[in-house]
């Protein structure tokens, strides 16, 4: 026996977003009465409408511009949601090619803390004889096909959602930032001579980002709590190499960035957000000046 709409619903649970069919919500946009989750939600007058009812002014008698649909964090919705991504994979492949092809171009591009031919004599490479671009560079370097691989998954399965909920500017700032922060530490805590490169500081950022986000729109969490888990035993296991500094420092300025992303206030929401990730630089710049003056 077929049941009827109103009852078929009530047996299924909450309907799916019509733009993310597996989010259920119980909130309808007032102009269309379509299910939309928190990410499609647009303020109105009137309760929340959709991107497509606001994009379109329908209903409203106003223009189409006049209020932009944004995404939670506030940015502006695209029609590319993973532009960004996209393009910081292919800033990745392309270093990792260029690499390949010259094998000494590695040893500029690495993150080294300083380095002396001569014993006990002044750096005369790396970040602390002045080498500060290190600090980003060694953020989109890899050499092996196993290390960029793995990376550039983890970047492409984070990064993608992340964009999309954050918008591209925001998502942007997160990645250099929680990069630098990833940086900075390995920077401060480990050997000066010790050569370190990788996206991972980053990629544990938009972790962080991650959970806070998921915590933020009340989804299950236990999903990105494993994941980050098994990364997290994987850091510091001996025998894998791994900088565990770069891991952390990523990671903690991720959640301290995502927070003040989808926690801003909505009247003062730039400030909040832009001023989160420069008071994460102040102290990145901070800890960078700390570091330089005890190796020279």
């Amino acid at each position: 026996m077929d049941q009827a709409p109103d009852s078929a619903h009530q047996a299924q649970g909450l309907p799916g977003c019509y733009r993310h069919p597996g989010r259920e919500t119980g909130v309808r946009c007032t102009r269309c009465e379509r299910p939309i989750c928190p990410e499609c939600m647009v303020s109105a007058s009137v309760g929340f409408q959709c991107p497509d009812c606001v994009r379109t002014g329908s209903g409203t008698g106003h223009s189409p511009t006049a209020a932009r649909p944004r995404t939670i964090a506030g940015g502006t919705l695209t029609a590319d949601p993973h532009l960004v991504t996209k393009i910081l994979i292919g800033i990745n492949l392309a270093v990792f090619i260029a690499v390949q092809a010259r094998s000494s171009l590695l040893n500029d591009l690495v993150l080294l803390g300083a380095w002396s031919p001569a014993a006990f004599g002044p750096p005369t490479q790396g970040v602390a004889d002045g080498e500060w671009y290190r600090l980003v560079t060694s953020m989109f370097t890899h050499e092996e096909i196993w290390h960029i691989a793995f990376n550039m998954l983890s970047l492409w399965w984070l990064g993608g959602p992340l964009e999309a909920a954050l918008g591209r500017a925001r998502y942007l700032a997160l990645y250099l930032v929680s990069g630098l922060a990833g940086s900075t530490l390995a920077y401060l805590l480990a050997s000066p001579t010790t050569a370190t490169l990788g996206a991972s500081g980053a990629i544990f950022g938009l972790f962080g980002a991650t959970a806070v986000l998921m915590r933020r729109m009340n989804y299950d969490m236990r999903p990105i709590i494993a994941l980050l888990a098994i990364n997290l035993i994987f850091t510091f296991s001996p025998g894998f190499n791994i900088s565990w500094q770069a891991h952390i420092g990523g990671l903690v300025a991720g959640v301290v960035i995502g927070y003040g992303m989808v926690h801003a206030p909505r009247e003062r929401r730039a400030l909040v957000q832009y001023g989160t990730c420069a008071l994460v630089l102040a102290v990145v710049f901070g800890l960078t000046l700390l570091r330089t003056a005890q190796l020279t």
